[in-house]
């Protein structure tokens, strides 16, 4: 909701007007002009706002934020000794570990002083201080891994907020105090647990948990290539840059991957099944994924067709509507189900089929646009975002499928307490490769992400786990090469824009990454060259 100041709302806080406010949900901050504000800003003479509430994704934000921060507290207050780690997101939730392993009562011991200091309301305060006393500030808490990137802030100001008697900055805005975060489970998921919160698609309740073995254990085996080349965080990242040595860690990460590539190749193999779906959120690599899927496949003697799910659309005036009228391309109902499955079977038993095309400009289907047929033992590759879902291919056996599952699952932290969203790693993939193959603005790009991510949400993410491989593509070193080019797209989006915001949280934290300003230490065969250019497989 759009609010226009009055001249008699001059001089006051977001704070005194949230209170007055009739908005539904608690509201937790505001545009100001287009601007995230904090509540404590104290209105002036043209200021319009927008109410920030958990529906939006700045508002999770916001509130993870702050949920963190309340976490920490109350462990150093059960336990003073034990350090935390922040690691993913995982289950709906945020998964973190600590130096030291904790049981069952000791998390309900956490969360029930949680709860304690929800219900005493204290406060976050934020000042503005100099870089010596931050570090003062930081070495004397027991935070010294927050030292080290001071080295690379820009501004001679440091932000840092403090809550009984504990300071600490999680790079972002916070709720005025620890009452305002109220809604939150915390699971132990060993070998630490997983802090529940609110979410833009259940803003009013903390959604269902649900388990995540395999994407969980994914992360995990990421978490551990990063420790193999010692780089889990920016600094460390940053180091090798300076030092010139991250042309190895480019390396052994590629070699890495390739590996793991050849490892769901030989799995495919072993398996006999003959029709492999290929899935994942947007700017996951898919494309070249394959490729080198099939590649490895072709090394072992077993070769394969690539058929795109994109070819079975239903002509346009078949397409179905979203909830505000618009066509939902990402919607499985999309899709031409029954002449898939029928062409598949026909695949699989040897016949030559005519396979269609889509025409996106006519928005029409041409049927029988080119002919295939299967050798003996030949492999199916299909790739679109309803892979995982046995709604696509009723028709094939489950027997008969293997299913993988692909995404860039960031194993980079800014530090050991402040990670880097995945989502944050696949939109600025994404911004790069708008730029250069579509000819997009970051703002074009900025602007479609939700409704981006609210097809991945019901139509991807639900089915993660019904995958048979999970493939991480993200690269530990690839935000300090896509820094050169995403950060000048990002400049270019003024403060009068409404993905301001977006852009401005997305700079912040790429000024604490050292760019890799030689590309050319990046193969050619890498993932990566997907989205900045300059693949030699695509």
């Amino acid at each position: 909701m759009l609010i226009g100041n009055k001249s008699k709302d001059i001089g006051r806080s977001l704070l005194d007007l949230a209170r007055e406010s009739q908005s539904p949900r608690t509201i937790l901050a505001a545009y100001v002009n287009g601007e995230i504000r904090e509540l404590s800003y104290v209105l002036k003479s043209g200021d319009e706002i927008r109410w920030i509430d958990l529906s939006q994704a700045d508002g999770v934000r916001i509130y993870q934020r702050s949920l963190v921060y309340l976490f920490y507290i109350a462990l150093k207050e059960c336990f003073a000794d034990i350090e935390l780690h922040v690691l993913y997101s995982l289950s709906r939730g945020l998964y973190v570990e600590f130096s030291t392993e904790l049981d069952h009562d000791d998390y309900k011991l956490i969360e029930n002083k949680m709860h304690e200091l929800v219900s005493e309301a204290h406060p976050f305060v934020k000042n503005e201080i100099n870089h010596k006393e931050a570090r003062e500030i930081y070495n004397k808490e027991g935070l010294h891994f927050k030292t080290e990137l001071l080295r690379y802030k820009r501004n001679e100001k440091v932000t840092l907020y403090a809550c009984k008697q504990r300071h600490h900055y999680f790079y972002g805005y916070m709720v005025p105090d620890t009452s305002y975060i109220n809604m939150f489970e915390v699971i132990p998921y060993s070998p630490g647990a997983i802090l529940l919160h609110p979410r833009t698609y259940s803003p009013d309740a903390i959604p269902p948990f649900f388990e995540q073995p395999k994407i969980h254990a994914t992360h995990m085996e990421s978490e551990a290539w990063s420790d193999l080349m010692g780089v889990g965080e920016v600094c460390q990242l940053n180091r090798l840059i300076e030092s010139g040595g991250v042309a190895q860690i480019i390396q052994v990460n590629e070699a890495l991957q390739e590996k793991k590539i050849a490892k769901i190749a030989d799995a495919i193999i072993d398996s006999k099944k003959r029709v492999v779906l290929i899935a994942g959120p947007s700017s996951s690599g898919k494309t070249t994924f394959t490729h080198r899927l099939k590649i490895q496949l072709m090394a072992e003697g077993v070769f394969s067709q690539t058929i795109s799910l994109d070819n079975y659309f239903v002509d346009r005036d078949f397409t179905p509507l979203d909830e505000d009228g618009n066509y939902d391309f990402e919607s499985i109902e999309a899709l031409k189900l029954d002449l898939l499955n029928e062409n598949i079977e026909d695949l699989l038993e040897g016949k030559e089929v005519g396979l269609p095309l889509f025409d996106f400009r006519e928005g029409k289907r041409q049927d029988n646009a080119y002919k295939m047929k299967l050798q003996k033992d030949q492999v199916i590759i299909f790739e679109g975002i309803h892979g995982l879902n046995e709604r696509l291919t009723p028709g094939v056996l489950k027997k008969d499928k293997f299913k993988i599952y692909i995404s860039a699952l960031t194993s980079l932290n800014l530090d050991q307490h402040n990670r880097i969203p995945t989502t944050d790693n696949r939109i600025l993939r994404r911004m790069v490769r708008d730029h250069f193959t579509r000819g997009y603005g970051a703002e074009a790009t900025l602007g479609m992400w939700d409704s981006v991510r609210r097809g991945e949400e019901r139509h991807i993410f639900p089915f993660q786990e019904e995958a048979d491989a999970v493939f991480n593509s993200a690269l530990v070193y690839e935000l300090a090469v896509i820094k050169k080019y995403a950060l000048p797209l990002l400049e270019k989006i003024e403060s009068n824009s409404p993905v301001y915001s977006q852009a401005k949280r997305l700079k912040k934290f790429l000024y604490y990454l050292k760019s890799i300003e030689d590309d050319r230490i990046v193969p050619s065969t890498s993932l990566l060259r997907e989205f900045i250019g300059g693949s030699s497989i695509l």
